[in-house]
């Protein structure tokens, strides 16, 4: 199975998780590929960084049988963005991809206004770019910080809204389109109903695809009123209907592939507030619950690494789903101080 969305810290953040920690978890997990993110501390966004993350990556890689990649990070500096580029084209798979955060999340590596996001866009258009552009889709201006109540992690989905997740893809379609970007344009964690229906609305004319994360497929807002699940995540969760939607996503075919957006933090963090959960468990309690909705295997295996192999142009590989994933996620919970999916 693949995990195409882990944070999986260390350097800078080594007391939240690190590299190996978290690919000897998802191996026992039954995970073959993990593609990690970059906005780690420090961030890669640069060639001699991505190259020392993933020296890192291939230490774990030997121990624990998984395969480790790493997104290039964008930022608002064009310099920066044709040198990641060229740092794509030399690494690939390795570096399977590109990130850019269309909003602040951890790290603050967000590129604010459309007008920054298409100068992203015309240099990827222009320098050819024709993989996959993923994208953390919030838009800044419409994120209400005042409305998060410290403490009071349900208040965290009043802070960013549902239209900020919504309203920031629709921009990054537009300047798609605009620009004549020729990549696939995933848009990570969707979590809105709202959402979802532009995409699938898209997904006959151009090469977008959308990524599912098991806390928006399993939980609400009404969750995250137990502190003690410590469930405060950029975007946050949703209404009822909005995780039906999600979860359905799966089911239907909208959906392209499942990611845990795994993001561990300390105890202390999280009391003040920190943003991100531990995942990889989660994925398997996901896989469990699809299968007791009906999904067949074969969809499972699009989900859960088919699909990304045909998006990113992978190396075909058989994907094998554990015979009984409840298990393994009761086993893995333990990995880490607390556990946001149980009830």
């Amino acid at each position: 199975m693949i995990d195409p969305h882990v944070h999986l810290r260390d350097w800078g953040q080594s007391s939240k998780e690190t590299v190996l920690h978290g690919m000897r978890t998802a191996a026992r997990g039954g995970f073959t590929h993990l593609f990690d993110m970059p906005n780690t501390s420090p961030a890669c966004t640069g060639r001699e960084t991505v190259l020392e993350r993933l020296a890192l990556g291939g230490e774990a890689s030997d121990e624990t049988g998984v395969s480790y990649h790493l997104y290039g990070g964008i930022t608002n500096d064009p310099g920066q963005v044709r040198s990641i580029i060229s740092v794509w084209k030399e690494l690939f798979p390795l570096v399977p991809g590109l990130k850019l955060f269309a909003g602040n999340s951890t790290g603050n590596m967000g590129i604010i206004g459309i007008d920054a996001q298409r100068q992203v866009f015309r240099i990827l258009a222009e320098e050819g770019f024709d993989g996959v552009l993923a994208v953390h889709a919030e838009k800044e201006e419409l994120l209400c910080p005042g409305r998060y109540v410290p403490g009071d992690f349900a208040t965290h989905s009043d802070a960013r809204p549902a239209a900020a997740e919504t309203e920031s893809v629709r921009d990054l379609i537009s300047l798609a389109d605009e620009t004549g970007f020729r990549g696939t344009l995933h848009i990570c964690h969707v979590s809105a109903a709202s959402t979802i229906e532009l995409i699938r609305s898209r997904k006959g004319d151009m090469r977008i695809t959308m990524g599912v994360t098991p806390h928006h497929a399993l939980l609400t807002r009404h969750d995250a009123e137990d502190h003690s699940r410590y469930l405060k995540m950029n975007p946050p969760l949703r209404d009822e209907a909005d995780r039906k939607a999600v979860f359905a996503a799966l089911m239907d075919g909208t959906a392209d592939w499942v990611e845990s957006d795994h993001a561990p933090h300390t105890r202390e963090d999280k009391e003040k507030g920190a943003s991100g959960i531990p995942g990889i468990p989660g994925m398997l309690l996901l896989l469990h619950r699809l299968r007791e909705a009906g999904a067949g295997e074969e969809r499972l295996k699009d989900l859960f690494g088919r699909n990304a192999m045909r998006t990113f142009g992978l190396d075909a590989e058989d994907i094998v789903l554990p015979a009984d994933p409840l298990a393994l996620y009761e086993e893995l919970a333990g990995e880490y101080f607390f556990n946001p999916y149980r009830s």
